[in-house]
C-alpha cells in the first residue's frame, strides 16, 4: 500500500475507534511550560538537517511526562534546549509565562537536570555529595538547617540508610537516586532526566521511575524523562513521541494503542517505520487537539505570527477573540494558582546561590579531601616530591668541585705552564658542564611535576563541572579553587627541591633568586598545563599534549644545544625551561660556578629580572586559558 493509502487507513482508523473518556479528576488547563513550533537544525555539508523540526508541547504543574521515540530522534536534544544547554534555531519556548529567550534562562534553583553521565565524585560519601552541592548551591544555610535539608533530601530519595557510603560502592539504580538527590536540593520546579533508567536491572529501574513519579508529586514539580524503555509507560501522566526529529504524538499512555493502532507498546517503534516522520506529524497535526481534550492537556495556543501563514491570514475579529482567550486563560491560572505562587516566591526568594567566595571555599575544602582520600595520588606526589630532588643530588653527593683559577706556577717552564692551563680548564668546563647540567635537571623535573600536577585536573572532570556550571557555579570560583590548591603543591615541590638540593650540593649564589626561579617554571608549567586540560575534551588528550609540552623543553631550551640564531628567539619565549634554567644561573652571577658556565654555555642565559617577568607571564597566560575554557560550554 502507498504512503498515501497508509493516511487513509490510519485517519479512518483513529475516528471509527471510540474515544475512552478521561479519566483525570480535574482538567489540568493551565500550562506551565510551553513549547511552540520548536526547531533546531545543524548544516550537513549543503543541507540542513533539522534535529528538532516544529516540536510544541505544554505541560500544566505536578506533572510527570516521558520524551520517547528511537535512538537519534532528538530525545536529549529537545531535553537539553528546555534546559537551555542547547539554544533552538526557531519557535518559543515559555517557562510561567515569561519567554526564555528574550527574559532569559530558567535560574538554577527553577531547573534540576541529571544528565547520563555521573555527577558525584566516587571518592565523596553520599551525604557529603548532597551537602557539597547544597552549600554550592542555596546560600544562607546555618548549621541546623543545613542539616535538616540533608537529612529531608536523603529521606525522598530513600538513600538515608547508605549515607555514609562511598560513591565508588554504590549500585546503579543507587548512584541515579544520588543523581536526583543532588538535584532536589534547591527545590527545582522542572526537573530534567536524561536517560536515568539506562542499563538498569528491572528492579531498579522500576524504583527509580517511580521515584520521579513520586517527585512530581511534591511541590508541583513538573518531570520529564527521556527514556527508550516503555516498560512503566502508564505511570505517566503524558508520553511524548519523537519521531526523526518530529513531535508525532502527545497524550496519556492509554491513548498511544489507540493512535498508533498498535495492540501492545512493544510494537510503536516498529509501527513508526511504515510511514515518514514527516507524514506522522501532518497527521498529529490534525488530531492533537482532540487527543489533548481526552488526555486533559492544555491547549496549543499559535505561534508568534510570522511563524505561521495561517495567523497571518487571520481575520482581526478571530485574532481578538484569540488574544481574549489568553487573557483569561491567563488570569484563571493566575486565580488558581495564588496559594503556589506565593509559596514559590517565598522558596524563590529563600533559594540564593552563593557568592564565588563562597563557593571557592567549598570547592577547595573538597579538593583537599579528594587528595587525601586519593592514596595513589598521595604516594604519587610524596614520591615526587622526595623522588625527583634525590635524582639530582645523586650526581654531585658529594658536593661541587672547587673552581681554581687559571694562575699557573710562574717558576716553571714554559710546557709545564701550559700543562697547569689545560688542567685548569678542562677542570672549569667540567664543572661548568656538571653545574649547567644540574640546574637544568631540576628546571626538567619541576616542568614533569608541574605537568603531572596539572593536566587532568579540569578534562578530568569536565563533565561533574559543566553540571555545576549549569546549576550556578561560577567559573572563577572553580578556577580560583583548582590554583589555590596546585599553588600548595607548586610551594612545597620548588621550595623543597631548592631547599633539599642546596643542602647537599652546595649551590652558592641568591639563595631567594633560585627558589624563585624553580617556583615560576614549576608554576608556569603547571599554569599552562592547567589552561590546556581545561580547553581538551577528554583527560587523555589532555595529558599527551601536556607530556609534548614538557618533552620539548630540553631540546628547545638551547641550553644543551645551540639554536639556530634565527630560531632562538622565537621558541624561547616559549620554554619555561630556558627561563627558568637562565634565571638560577644569573642568581650565581658572583661566584666562580658562573665564569664557569660562561665558558661552556653555547647559549648565553637572559638577565635576572626579565627571566622572572617572561616566567610570570607565563602563569598569567596559562591561568587566562584555564578560566577562559571553564567559561567555554563542554558539554559531551
Amino acid at each position: 500500500m502507498d504512503e498515501v493509502g497508509l493516511q487513509i487507513k490510519h485517519d479512518l482508523r483513529i475516528w471509527q475507534r471510540p474515544i475512552f473518556p478521561r479519566q483525570d479528576s480535574e482538567p489540568k488547563t493551565t500550562p506551565v511550560l510551553e513549547l511552540k513550533d520548536v526547531s533546531l537544525s545543524i548544516q550537513a555539508g549543503e543541507e540542513e538537517q533539522f534535529l528538532l523540526s516544529q516540536v510544541s508541547v505544554h505541560l500544566p504543574h505536578g506533572h510527570f511526562a516521558a520524551i520517547i521515540g528511537p535512538s537519534g530522534c532528538g530525545k536529549s536534544t529537545l531535553l537539553k534546549v528546555i534546559a537551555g544547554i542547547k539554544e533552538h534555531g526557531s519557535g518559543e519556548i515559555h517557562w510561567k509565562g515569561r519567554d526564555v529567550m528574550t527574559d532569559g534562562d530558567l535560574d538554577p534553583h527553577e531547573i534540576g537536570y541529571v544528565p547520563q553521565f555521573s555527577i558525584a565524585h566516587e571518592l565523596l560519601t553520599v551525604e557529603e555529595c548532597i551537602e557539597s552541592t547544597l552549600r554550592l548551591r542555596v546560600a544562607g544555610q546555618s548549621g541546623e538547617e543545613l542539616d535538616a535539608r540533608i537529612e529531608k533530601v536523603l529521606t525522598d530519595v530513600g538513600l538515608n540508610e547508605i549515607a555514609d557510603r562511598r560513591v565508588s560502592l554504590l549500585s546503579g539504580g543507587q548512584k541515579r537516586r544520588l543523581a536526583m538527590a543532588m538535584e532536589m536540593v534547591s527545590s527545582p520546579s522542572l526537573l530534567l532526566c536524561d536517560e536515568v533508567t539506562s542499563g538498569l536491572d528491572p528492579k531498579s529501574e522500576d524504583e527509580i521511575v517511580h521515584l520521579m513519579h513520586a517527585l512530581s508529586r511534591s511541590d508541583k514539580r513538573i518531570v520529564l524523562s527521556v527514556t527508550h524503555s516503555l516498560q512503566h509507560v502508564v505511570l505517566y501522566d503524558s508520553v511524548i513521541v519523537l519521531y526523526q526529529g518530529h513531535l508525532i504524538y502527545h497524550g496519556t499512555p492509554r491513548l498511544i494503542a489507540h493512535y498508533f493502532g498498535i495492540t501492545n507498546p512493544a510494537d510503536l517503534y516498529p509501527r513508526l517505520a511504515q510511514r515518514t516522520a514527516g507524514d506522522w506529524h501532518r497527521s498529529w497535526e490534525k488530531y492533537r487537539t482532540s487527543y489533548y481534550e481526552q488526555s486533559g492537556l492544555p491547549p496549543i495556543t499559535e505561534a508568534k505570527a510570522e511563524a505561521k501563514s495561517e495567523s497571518a491570514a487571520a481575520s482581526e475579529e478571530d485574532e481578538i477573540e484569540r488574544l481574549r482567550k489568553i487573557v483569561e486563560a491567563k488570569e484563571k491560572s493566575a486565580s488558581e494558582n495564588a496559594d503556589d505562587a506565593t509559596d514559590s516566591e517565598d522558596q524563590e526568594s529563600a533559594t540564593v546561590v552563593p557568592g564565588t567566595f563562597a563557593q571557592f571555599g567549598v570547592l577547595l575544602a573538597r579538593r583537599w579531601k579528594l587528595f587525601f582520600r586519593d592514596r595513589g595520588q598521595v604516594i604519587l606526589q610524596a614520591a615526587l616530591l622526595f623522588g625527583f630532588p634525590f635524582l639530582v643530588v645523586i650526581f654531585a653527593f658529594d658536593g661541587l668541585p672547587q673552581v681554581k683559577g687559571l694562575v699557573a706556577d710562574g717558576g716553571a717552564n714554559l710546557l709545564e705552564r701550559a700543562r697547569q692551563e689545560a688542567v685548569a680548564l678542562q677542570q672549569i668546563a667540567k664543572t661548568g658542564t656538571l653545574v649547567s647540567g644540574l640546574i637544568m635537571f631540576q628546571v626538567i623535573l619541576l616542568a614533569l611535576m608541574g605537568s603531572n600536577n596539572s593536566a587532568r585536573e579540569v578534562a578530568g572532570e569536565r563533565n561533574l563541572f559543566e553540571k555545576e556550571k549549569f546549576a550556578g557555579l561560577s567559573p572563577l570560583a572553580y578556577v580560583a579553587s583548582k590554583v589555590a590548591f596546585l599553588g600548595a603543591l607548586v610551594l612545597a615541590q620548588s621550595l623543597w627541591m631548592t631547599v633539599f638540593v642546596n643542602m647537599i650540593v652546595g649551590f652558592q649564589g641568591d639563595f631567594f633568586m633560585q627558589a624563585t626561579s624553580l617556583f615560576l617554571v614549576n608554576a608556569g608549567i603547571t599554569s599552562v598545563c592547567l589552561g590546556i586540560s581545561s580547553w581538551m575534551k577528554s583527560a587523555e588528550q589532555s595529558s599527551l599534549l601536556s607530556i609534548y609540552l614538557v618533552g620539548f623543553q630540553l631540546p628547545l631550551s638551547g641550553a644543551v644545544l645551540a639554536l639556530p640564531k634565527l630560531l632562538a628567539p622565537v621558541t624561547q619565549i616559549f620554554i619555561a625551561s630556558f627561563w627558568g634554567w637562565s634565571g638560577f644561573i644569573r642568581s650565581m652571577e658572583s661566584t666562580r660556578y658562573y665564569d664557569a658556565i660562561k665558558q661552556i654555555a653555547q647559549t648565553e642565559p637572559a638577565g635576572g629580572t626579565l627571566c622572572m617577568l617572561v616566567l610570570f607571564a607565563h602563569v598569567v597566560v596559562g591561568l587566562f586559558l584555564a578560566y577562559t575554557g571553564c567559561k567555554n560550554s563542554r558539554w559531551e
